[in-house]
């Protein structure tokens, strides 16, 4: 956590940055990058493949039916590909950084979801 700071974000050089650590860049940091015109692929964002992946596991063991290698990258790459573009298209709408179109995107699915099943589903 806290590893692009106030202090080295303006020595930064990338273009992009995947966060693939949880909590790398503190808020004044991602100002600077934001300032800067670095392109952030937010954590939250970055590592929702692996929690996928956890999600196709347990989907899988619950029903005892296993895919392939390539079915799980498909599926993968599928939905990241919608959750990025998701996160691009809020990104523009609300003309807002990535990490802050990515908390929206977020809230948004678990309000609907809070709307589509109830508070007590």
């Amino acid at each position: 956590e806290n590893v692009i700071t106030r202090k080295n974000a303006p020595q930064i050089k990338a273009k992009i940055i995947c966060e693939g650590a949880n909590g790398p860049t503190t808020a004044a940091a991602d100002e600077i990058l934001e300032k800067k015109g670095v392109f952030v692929i937010p954590d939250i964002l970055a590592n929702a493949g692996g929690v996928t992946v956890s999600y196709f596991e347990w989907v899988q063991d619950r029903g005892g039916y296993f895919w392939d290698e390539d079915t799980v990258n498909r599926r993968l790459e599928s939905i990241m590909v919608r959750a990025f573009n998701e996160v691009a298209v809020t990104t523009e709408k609300y003309k807002v950084n990535t990490r802050i179109a990515s908390y929206i995107v977020a809230v948004d699915r678990v309000a609907a979801m809070h709307r589509l099943r109830g508070m007590y589903a």
